[in-house]
């Protein structure tokens, strides 16, 4: 094999992942994904995609080998291959946001249509959780926070919350999250506790980043 044999071998291999990452639907899969296991229903139903398609799509990250399959009795669930699936995801998401100037835009305006939303970055979290008086709401659904999430974070998924708010004590800034900075769970959920008399603000980034930075979480 000569050097040039070589490169062009090596390279065609790494293009097979930016191939099957270079489409909006398994983007949006791997996101879900960093959240915890889905089965291909679960994941046809939180993408509105059909079954069938969600599962070509996961044929072609699986053929990557950036998703691994589990089973459970007869139930496959699909799972991120290991951190650095999410860590791809999240720098091309950041050169994103960084270098295409419509996304950035596209998130701004989705938050000041939901009455000029704040966020504050999970560096800043931490240093307001040192001074205390912080409470923490995870709004995503049930099961992702029972595989993972915030240390002493409060679980209401989004559809429940306008009906547990008295759970949250008015007294404490609350600082809710998500998926991500593109899940607008965290956006709708800072807006309706905004509206009820709260101070509240969402965290910029999601449960994946928190947990890929090292710092500790909790699963139940």
């Amino acid at each position: 094999m000569n050097k040039r044999e070589f490169k062009t071998r090596v390279y065609n291999e790494l293009a097979q992942i930016t191939k099957a990452m270079a489409n909006p639907h398994r983007l949006e899969i791997i996101e879900l994904l960093a959240q915890g296991d889905y089965s291909v229903e679960q994941i046809s139903l939180q993408t509105d995609l059909s079954i069938a398609n969600a599962s070509q799509h996961l044929q072609v990250l699986k053929s990557a080998q950036l998703v691994d399959v589990t089973r459970n009795g007869t139930f496959i669930y699909y799972r991120l291959a290991n951190a650095n699936v999410f860590k791809t995801w999240k720098a091309l998401r950041e050169l994103g946001v960084e270098r295409i100037a419509s996304i950035e835009k596209l998130v701004k305006d989705f938050r000041q249509s939901k009455s000029k939303i704040d966020s504050l970055t999970i560096e800043s979290l931490t240093k307001k959780l040192k001074a205390g008086k912080i409470t923490i709401l995870d709004v995503r659904p049930e099961n992702e926070f029972n595989a993972g999430h915030i240390p002493n974070a409060i679980s209401i998924p989004l559809e429940q919350l306008e009906k547990r708010l008295k759970e949250l004590p008015k007294r404490n800034e609350i600082v809710a999250y998500c998926r991500g900075p593109f899940c607008v769970y965290a956006d709708e959920a800072v807006a309706l506790l905004n509206k009820a008399g709260y101070k509240a603000t969402r965290l910029e980034e999601g449960f994946p980043d928190w947990a890929v930075t090292g710092l500790p979480v909790e699963s139940n």
